[in-house]
């Protein structure tokens, strides 16, 4: 059973961390406190979510060396107070500080201990466990949406913030204290998910230096550009393709939470038995036919709801196959450090989709990110184990 309760806690730190995506209950609230522009107002999450990708390069390599207990623990304790300091707030460059640097940072240093910690458990089942690892990040705006409404009109924002960094801390430090690496991790575990012997543990500099690390990292950022392309304007796309007014439209972000936490269950679960390349597969030939719908035809509020619940359902699977898969291609010993670094691809994702959005038209930027889904899939046929060549990185020593 010990191995569960590390599931239960891996839960219990992303449900908290994923909260970060409903971000956009706070824009209007400290507008009309402030006086802000909604452009200027936003930016905060898009430093935060990149703070958070370039965090976990370093929380990573951390929680290789001292277990994913105590970073998680660091990163709670972070999360917590740039929340608590954001009630403080009265200037963007603050807010920006506290919420986006400080806040990102905890966010970014407790992400990857649950990860690695519960792939670690389930070499067995990986792409299962590491989808419901993930899962409560992608549904925990869902859960915290109604309670960050209800707190934001009962006592208001700022001091919202304060109330939630103090839950936060709470939640995301109690979980941390059921994360620990099974004994002897290093190499015992990393089994291949196909049973065909050991694979070797690659550190960070090794993968660096194989080519199959750069196929999954482009392969990483077009799927995840092409998810975050519609998540972060479905409203948006509501109002403007299928003619439904901003309260109907609304209703996608809710749909599109439900399906991303979902694609991270089934489509991880998926992977174990059909194999994570034939699953991405057809995740990126999903995606892309319904960009590609989107495009051409004429949207009604149903086709919206079914177009954007499939992205939102195949962007979840994205980000639950990809850190079985580098535990596939790379062993389990350095997990956490490897990757960060293949999750660096989803932290560019979250700048470069929306500026092709702002850009183009959206049937113009559904048809750029269709064809990206279509290169991802031409990418997968490079995509190979790699052999593993320890002896070349090192330096050649000179003869005597």
């Amino acid at each position: 059973m010990k191995r569960w309760w590390v599931v239960l806690g891996a839960l219990l730190i992303q449900m908290n961390l994923g909260a970060v995506y409903a971000w956009s209950l706070f824009n209007k609230p400290l507008m009309d406190k402030f006086g802000w522009e909604r452009e200027d107002v936003v930016v905060t999450f898009s430093i935060t979510i990149a703070t958070f990708a370039l965090a976990t390069i370093a929380a990573g390599r951390l929680q290789d060396r001292i277990g994913p207990r105590k970073v998680a623990t660091i990163g709670g304790l972070l999360l917590g107070v740039g929340l608590m300091l954001s009630g403080q707030a009265d200037t963007l460059l603050e807010l920006y500080f506290y919420y986006g640097v400080i806040g990102g940072i905890g966010i970014g240093t407790a992400y990857v201990c649950p990860l690695s910690a519960c792939i670690k458990w389930f070499p067995d089942k990986p792409g299962l466990i590491g989808g419901l690892a993930v899962a409560g990040f992608g549904a925990g705006g869902l859960i915290y949406k109604p309670v960050i409404g209800a707190m934001i009109e009962s006592v208001g924002v700022s001091a919202s913030f304060v109330y939630l960094g103090i839950v936060y801390m709470v939640l995301v430090i109690g979980g941390a204290q059921l994360l620990l690496n099974p004994a002897g991790q290093a190499r015992s575990l990393d089994a291949s998910a196909t049973g065909s012997g050991a694979r070797p543990s690659y550190k960070p500099k090794e993968m660096l230096a194989t080519r199959t690390f750069y196929i999954m990292w482009a392969m990483f950022f077009f799927g995840t550009m092409a998810g975050l392309m519609v998540i972060s304007f479905a409203v948006d796309i509501g109002v403007e393709m299928a003619g439904l007014s901003a309260e109907e439209a609304a209703n996608a972000v809710m749909f599109i939470a439900l399906f991303n936490a979902l694609g991270r269950i089934l489509l991880g679960k998926l992977s174990d038995h059909m194999g994570r390349k034939n699953t991405l597969l057809w995740m990126y030939g999903l995606t892309a036919a319904a960009l590609l719908f989107m495009s051409m035809v004429p949207m009604t509020d149903s086709l919206f709801m079914i177009s954007v619940s499939l992205i939102g359902f195949c962007f979840g699977g994205f980000l639950a196959v990809y850190p079985s898969l580098t535990a596939d291609y790379y062993g389990t010993g350095s997990l956490g450090a490897n990757y960060g670094l293949v999750y660096q691809a989803y932290g560019l994702s979250a700048f470069v989709g929306p500026i092709i959005v702002r850009s183009v038209s959206f049937t113009q930027a559904f048809f750029v990110a269709a064809l990206c889904c279509v290169i991802a899939i031409v990418l997968a046929n490079w995509l190979r184990i790699p052999e593993y060549r320890k002896a070349s990185l090192a330096r050649p020593r000179r003869a005597n």
